[in-house]
């Protein structure tokens, strides 16, 4: 059948077009900086007020003058000549940036992108909103607070290509900042003497001891000193407010050690604590302790709420670690007996690639509010200075040259990845418990299908989680487009961290993956594809209204399976000639304004994803049978599949119909064989498999069982089965 045929001549069409597509990539190399490619387009005057031209390009660097009549006001560049951190397409995000000689952004253009998200149901006129925000960023003062000084505005639906956008502008920014001095910021070159902690320092005695030679480090703060600090700022009804308590109060006494360092550890924290810390630590990962006692406390109570501690921040060069209620511990009291009494003793974890380095200064900068008005507060920043002693560090020999740019790009990147992630936590969380019960059921289905009324409840809870949380909630929907943008990644640079971006998709591909070696592809069609579970929903919900079913013929609805394919094959075809063309034509895809958008979109499109869930109403789910291009690109390696999970009798379609007659998709042939391609592992025909009531075999089975023991069983029994509506008359 020309369905099942159909994989068989796909691996010679792929080849033939790798091959064209291999062709036109050699051709395209160019070694010129991509600012000059988007340049001559680009237009002065929507990066700066009253630009009107551009300058040549540096032959030093990808910088380009930009001009308002013939004099210069700021520099132009493009991010993608300085970072290489790539969007959720796995392509970079070009965007030009202009500064001026203060490191003030003046203007950023997204010039661009193959982001599906951006081209396809985001306004453009939300993204225009997004980036006129940085104007006025100065770079200076993202320089020190480690890229954190501003404020980022997510759009729903495009949290990790707006991540990206951002990291992009702002790294690029202060590399070329630094690389033409702009703002009195100078390129980063290591000088000076290289340490490494030592391993044989000694254990201090005393807290005094530490106090004297810096291992501990203090910011004491009266009331006088606050009250002044708020006098300053640019608010004046800070200082109309000031702290009643007399000047010599002590507002806070915070202290601060590096008790990853293990003298200082063991001195501190003891044995047994500092024993915990070690075991508390990955590798490359480092910890602070922070005492505090007086008026003000330096966690406050945000935490709890947000898991982030807002009050306090580390910061290293470009470098700034914000703490979160996974990398906190409460600390025991101080196993010094000369250390002073404090209200607040805590452990702060620092990430292994944060990019700290403990033998280098840095400073906690505490941040104090003071309420101006019911809801308004005024902040102002106090900095904690730390640099550990001589004492514990040791010498070593400085590199012959600095680290390589490309390595240091992987940092960043990695850094960008694992943020997103842990600002994931939740929702990995659940992914993965979601995975590991769907797991169990599908290996303990023949226990689980002997209750009907298990499988039910079991099945429309599954799919009300996977609709709600994973698609209306996480937007963890998958796509054709993703397999699109995979293999533009394995053709051309393939990097991890393009997929990394996004968690729950990627466990998703990656439970995709192993599901099709074992069930094929209805582990995710039939049980985590949010809008298949919207359509069985919707079509169950009809059912109990009494809408109508309608069963299509046979040989027509083998012939629509076909259509599919189809799809699917022209898309991967349009998208070696161009992805961004065959992103928009994947809108035969719902799921964006189904899932990701809710249906707050433009009405062409409420109106076709409508039309198919009204479709799905009388043709249960009609979109998965015939039109869906994920579920066709699944289903071509569903039959490498190792192992055939699913019970069958020889019975089975000869003479019964009854698993065929009541498939939910009609996978089942006539003949009786169940087509892995067209399956959804909804297990309903392993229920009927044990069915007693509705499965001949079985009913002929308790008959025999019953006509020596129970002679009115048999009679029921055997009647029962004279009268099967799904046998095959002879």
């Amino acid at each position: 059948m020309f369905a099942l045929s159909l994989p068989r001549s796909l691996p010679r069409l792929l080849a033939a077009l790798m091959l064209c597509l291999m062709a036109g990539m050699a051709a395209a190399q160019s070694g010129d900086p991509l600012l000059a490619r988007f340049l001559p387009k680009a237009d002065p005057a929507a990066l700066a007020e009253g630009a009107d031209g551009f300058g040549p390009i540096r032959p030093d660097t990808p910088v380009a003058p930009l001009l308002r009549e013939g004099e210069q006001i700021g520099h132009v560049f493009l991010t993608s000549d300085f970072v290489g951190t790539t969007g959720y397409s796995g392509k970079p995000i070009h965007t030009l940036v202009a500064v001026d000689e203060d490191a003030r952004i003046l203007g950023v253009e997204l010039v661009k992108h193959s982001e599906p998200i951006v081209l396809i149901g985001i306004p453009e006129r939300e993204i225009r909103e997004m980036m006129q925000g940085y104007r006025g960023v100065s770079l200076v003062e993202e320089a020190a607070a480690g890229g954190s000084a501003h404020d980022l505005e997510i759009i729903s639906g495009a949290t990790v290509t707006i991540m990206v956008i951002d990291d992009s502008i702002i790294r690029s920014g202060l590399k070329v900042a630094r690389r033409l001095g702009l703002g009195g910021l100078a390129p980063q070159v290591e000088t000076g003497p290289h340490f490494t902690l030592r391993d044989d320092a000694p254990v201090p005695e005393s807290w005094m001891q530490m106090e004297g030679n810096g291992t501990v480090r203090r910011l004491s703060l009266d009331v006088g000193q606050v009250n002044a600090a708020f006098e300053a700022v640019d608010d004046p009804r800070a200082a109309e407010r000031p702290l009643a308590e007399a000047p010599e109060t002590t507002f806070i006494d915070m202290q601060m050690a590096l008790v990853s360092v293990p003298p200082i550890g063991q001195a501190i924290l003891g044995a047994a604590e500092y024993a915990n810390l070690a075991d508390w630590l990955e590798e490359g990962e480092h910890a602070i302790a922070v005492l505090g006692r007086g008026l003000y406390s330096f966690k406050g109570s945000g935490y709890v709420r947000g898991g982030i501690f807002d009050r306090i921040v580390l910061i290293q060069d470009d470098v700034s670690v914000r703490f979160r209620d996974r990398g906190h511990r409460r600390m025991g009291p101080v196993a010094l007996e000369d250390a002073p009494e404090f209200t607040e003793r805590d452990l702060f974890r620092i990430p292994a690639d944060s990019g700290f380095d403990p033998t280098r200064p840095f400073r906690l900068q505490l941040l104090v509010h003071r309420e101006v008005a019911a809801i308004e507060k005024v902040f102002t920043t106090f900095d904690l200075g730390y640099q550990l002693p001589q004492a514990f560090l040791r010498p070593v020999a400085a590199p012959a040259a600095p680290v390589a740019d490309p390595e240091q790009e992987a940092a960043a990147q990695s850094a960008l990845w694992q943020r997103i992630w842990a600002d994931k936590t939740v929702e990995v969380t659940v992914l993965g418990a979601m995975i590991a019960v769907l797991t169990l059921a599908f290996f303990f289905q023949m226990q689980l299908t002997r209750s009907e009324r298990a499988v039910r409840l079991f099945r429309y809870g599954f799919l009300t989680v996977t609709l709600v949380f994973l698609g209306w909630y996480a937007n963890a929907q998958l796509s054709v487009v993703n397999l699109m943008a995979l293999f533009g990644a394995l053709t051309t640079d393939f990097s991890w961290q393009a997929f990394l971006l996004d968690p729950l998709t990627f466990i998703l591909w990656f439970s995709v993956a192993a599901a099709l070696l074992f069930w094929g592809r209805g582990a995710y069609c039939g049980w985590l594809c949010p809008f298949g579970a919207l359509q069985e929903l919707t079509n169950h919900a009809a059912r109990r209204l009494g809408v109508p079913q309608i069963r299509l013929p046979w040989g027509l609805h083998e012939r629509l399976w076909a259509v599919k394919y189809m799809i699917f094959l022209g898309l991967f075809g349009v998208s070696l000639a161009s992805i961004e063309q065959a992103e928009k034509l994947a809108e035969v895809e719902p799921f964006k304004t189904a899932i990701i958008l809710n249906f707050v979109r433009a009405w062409p499109f409420v109106a076709y994803a409508a039309a198919l869930l009204i479709a799905g109403l009388f043709v249960e789910r009609f979109y998965c049978r015939y039109l869906c291009p994920l579920g066709a690109a699944l289903a071509i390696p569903a039959r490498l599949r190792m192992f055939d999970w699913l019970k069958r009798y020889k019975e089975c379609g000869s003479p019964c119909q009854t698993c065929a007659h009541e498939c939910m998709v009609g996978a089942i042939h006539p003949t009786g064989e169940i087509n892995p391609n067209e399956c959804l592992n909804c297990m309903h025909c392993q229920v009927l498999y044990q069915s007693t009531s509705k499965c001949p075999v079985v009913i002929k089975k308790l008959k025999r069982k019953g006509s020596s023991s129970d002679p009115a069983a048999f009679l029921a029994k055997r009647d029962g089965l004279q009268n099967h509506p799904n046998l095959t008359k002879p």
